[in-house]
């Protein structure tokens, strides 16, 4: 059973801002799960990475399982409503090949029962299983001790009008996933001027691994590493200024533009040239639309004009 986080319970004073913003979270019929093969449970999952955010006990599902179908069918319908615009939807052979048997998925679900209205109406009908998943976030591990990749990340909202949406869903999605599976090190791609570009930045210093990536289907793409570190996390609801950031690195005269794929190529070049790694601020990434132009940040051990 999962417990419910009631109004009597001690919250930090971020959580009670997460609670105003993302009540969701703090309810009974919403919670997260686990979507592993029982090979692949984390052990002693939540501790490296501290974090009483989520208190409620996951749903546990073993995709291995004939009767979880269901529930699967369920992510692939969130996932290729997400991503098919684009055409980027997942094949089902991917989920298995390279999330289900090699990694760790997770994501938040609600009781069916409990489903409002203008969610089963967007959802694949009919509804059958106890729980229906919100959203789905995959990582997989790398051959680079430690580091996990992020494969896929994606949730109800984007089925939703902007009012009906659940703040903050696909972040904390993430972020369940991350602490869950006591990550170290998570590194992920997205496309130059996406809004995930927003959040994925929050879970660490993003540091850009590569700015140009014609080997994939989409080559504006940015290859991000972050070393996960929670107690960042909360700027993601406080919009707070990282000033440890700050002292860490210091602006460069270079930026890259998420208009120009020249901009990307040519940070791409310097990557390749050894002149990073250079890091992009979370802060000003939420503070300027998606087609600004970004500062290049490096570390203020090397020489900012080198």
């Amino acid at each position: 059973m999962s417990a419910k986080i009631e109004s009597g319970d001690v919250l930090s004073s971020v959580e009670n801002l997460i609670k105003e913003k993302s009540p969701w979270l703090f309810g009974g019929d919403i919670l997260p799960f686990v979507y592993v093969r029982p090979e692949n449970q984390i052990s002693n999952p939540g501790t490296r990475n501290k974090l009483s955010w989520f208190r409620q006990t996951p749903v546990y599902k073993n995709p291995l399982r004939l009767e979880e179908l269901e529930f699967a069918e369920n992510l692939y319908y969130i996932e290729g409503k997400a991503f098919g615009p684009a055409n980027m939807a997942m094949p089902r052979w991917v989920f298995y090949d390279c999330a289900v048997i090699p990694g760790f998925v997770a994501g938040f679900c609600m009781r069916t029962s409990a489903l409002p209205a203008n969610v089963r109406q967007v959802m694949r009908q009919p509804l059958v299983c106890e729980y229906t998943p919100l959203s789905l976030f995959i990582i997989i591990p790398t051959m680079h001790k430690g580091e996990w990749v992020a494969h896929n990340l994606c949730s109800i909202n984007s089925l939703l009008p902007r009012a009906e949406r659940y703040y903050g869903l696909g972040f904390l999605s993430k972020a369940f996933g991350l602490w869950y599976a006591n990550v170290e090190e998570c590194s992920g791609m997205t496309q130059w001027g996406s809004p995930a570009l927003k959040l994925h930045s929050h879970y660490g210093h993003l540091e850009v691994m590569g700015a140009y990536a014609p080997v994939h289907s989409h080559a504006n793409t940015i290859t991000y590493r972050v070393k996960v570190d929670t107690g960042q996390w909360e700027r993601f609801f406080t919009r707070e200024r990282d000033y440890a950031f700050l002292e860490q690195y210091g602006a460069t005269t270079d930026i890259i533009d998420p208009r120009s794929e020249e901009s990307m190529k040519t940070l791409q070049k310097r990557i390749q040239d050894g002149k990073g790694p250079f890091f992009l601020s979370a802060h000003e990434i939420a503070e300027k639309k998606l087609q600004d132009p970004l500062t290049l940040y490096r570390s203020k051990t090397r020489s900012i004009d080198e």
